[in-house]
């Protein structure tokens, strides 16, 4: 009888305890710290906490687990700018832009953004905190966030339309509790974030009625224009010259010149001659092929008979396999001066992403320690830095016509893009390409602007390009609040 009471006690304090394992819906807690942002010290809070996700009938269904930096010496904060910043996947948290590119501390990494020991975070002298507060938003089952009621339905958080509609809510909630709703307000968003934000620009205007002044696409996605066919081979190519370029495979003409003059020429070709090639297919002339794969060769740094095998469509995953298969290493995805070693050299892509498993190895412990030692937020729930998310409803992702919309209706709203010529899953020519589409009619183009970056996906984890990338940032900001008494007309 004692041997089964104590087996009754165990699985009750067993349940118990794993009961107890949960993020609290509403949550709170605010430390003081101060950083030097070019030179200038800036005072600053961090709130760090939870924010309910309500279902149609006011209950709380989901939290929403979030980070607030906020400057403590400005007196006037119906004119101070507000950003809030999400990453992508969709299921990644907020990590990568939080403690690496925009926020007041970022990893202790190297100068290129390769893992360092020991692990830990460092003052941010680039941050956008001088002249932005930011809010850095984790999605339900990324971060600390979580669906809280066990009856609530997934598809309600797991897709493109749905993700957009309840994050505006929720933004909604969060503008109205930190009283900011006169500042000056910008999306930004990275990867899979630019789908998110770029649906959102048109969703806060449309349903929740807060109007923007900026939205910045950090690494985007293809936010719902067709690229396919001859387009889409040809747009891999300056990608593909980029890449080359870094890891000098390209002939020595090209390689002696500088990456921003091969790319304009490489992009000239693509648009102008390429296509028309692809195009034709099977009806292509002999010469017109022969030239086209020659030319591929000469930009790519790969073999011609490759690229004949190929019918001129080389896929991403063979270029990251074979760029450097005869030196015996691959090439990243995400960021493609990282090299990787396979199991063998043959065979068609790489085993595993080089550069993710780089980041991964200083984010982790690093985003971990952060939020327990500095800012105090101590919890036993799982800090998923990338969360399960599936399925995934893709269907209705048509956020580049959502934003140009909310470009047309709002005269005030300037979208900028920034890119890594080195990124081969969201690459800058798409990005590029993205911006020449959004709106076909020329109107809107002087309200937008690329910048471009030697480096990959997350350009930021490079320390040149945290500093430009930021200040490029800030330059934005301010270039974007119009003079005092200005009217949002055409």
């Amino acid at each position: 009888m004692k041997i089964k009471a104590l087996i009754a006690f165990l699985a009750i304090t067993t349940s118990v305890m794993a009961q107890d394992r949960k993020i609290d819906v509403e949550s709170k807690v605010v430390t003081n710290h101060e950083v030097t942002i070019k030179g200038k010290r800036v005072p600053y809070s961090a709130t760090v906490g939870t924010q309910p996700v309500w279902d149609n009938n006011g209950d709380p269904i989901a939290t929403l687990f979030y980070t607030y930096y906020e400057r403590t010496d400005v007196k006037d904060k119906d004119s101070r700018p507000l950003v809030i910043s999400f990453n992508g996947g969709p299921g990644s948290a907020s990590v990568w832009m939080h403690l690496a590119y925009t926020g007041p501390r970022i990893l202790k990494i190297d100068d290129e953004g390769y893992p360092i020991q020991p692990y830990g975070v460092k003052d941010n002298p680039n941050s956008i905190l001088d002249v932005a507060d930011i809010v850095f938003v984790n999605p339900v089952n990324t971060g600390y966030s979580r669906i809280t009621d066990p009856k609530a339905n997934r598809s309600t958080f797991f897709g493109v339309r749905q993700d957009i509609a309840y994050l505006s809510e929720w933004v909604n909630t969060f503008v109205t509790r930190a009283n900011r709703w006169s500042s000056p307000k910008y999306l930004i968003g990275e990867s899979y974030g630019t789908t998110r934000v770029g649906g959102m620009a048109y969703e806060l205007q449309n349903n929740q009625w807060m109007y923007l002044n900026g939205v910045i696409l950090v690494s985007p996605t293809d936010m719902g224009i067709d690229r396919s066919g001859p387009v889409e081979a040809a747009n891999r190519l300056p990608y593909f010259a980029a890449t080359a370029w870094y890891h000098k495979q390209l002939p020595s003409d090209l390689q002696s010149k500088d990456l921003l003059e091969v790319l304009d020429e490489v992009e000239s070709y693509a648009i102008n001659k390429f296509i028309p090639v692809l195009a034709k297919g099977a009806w292509a002339t002999e010469s017109e092929k022969n030239d086209a794969i020659k030319m591929f060769a000469r930009y790519s740094g790969l073999d011609e008979e490759i690229i004949r095998q190929h019918n001129l469509d080389v896929p991403y995953n063979f270029f990251w396999k074979d760029l450097l298969r005869h030196e015996g290493h691959t090439v990243g995805r995400l960021d493609s001066r990282y090299k990787g070693i396979d199991r063998m050299d043959a065979g068609m892509g790489p085993d595993f992403n080089a550069e993710l498993t780089s980041w991964l190895h200083s984010f982790t412990p690093a985003i971990n320690q952060y939020f327990m030692n500095e800012l105090g937020y101590k919890t036993d729930i799982k800090y998923n830095m990338f969360g399960p998310v599936n399925p995934w409803d893709r269907s209705g992702d048509n956020s580049a016509e959502s934003l140009r919309k909310a470009m047309a209706m709002n005269p005030y709203l300037k979208v900028m893009t920034q890119s890594g010529y080195y990124d081969g899953a969201t690459t800058y020519f798409n990005a590029k390409y993205n911006m020449w589409q959004t709106d076909p009619s020329g109107k809107l183009k002087d309200r937008m602007s690329f910048k471009g970056y030697r480096s990959g996906h997350m350009m930021y984890l490079r320390a040149e390009d945290l500093a430009q990338s930021n200040e490029d940032i800030r330059e934005f900001i301010k270039n974007s609040i119009p003079p005092a008494g200005t009217p949002a007309k055409y």
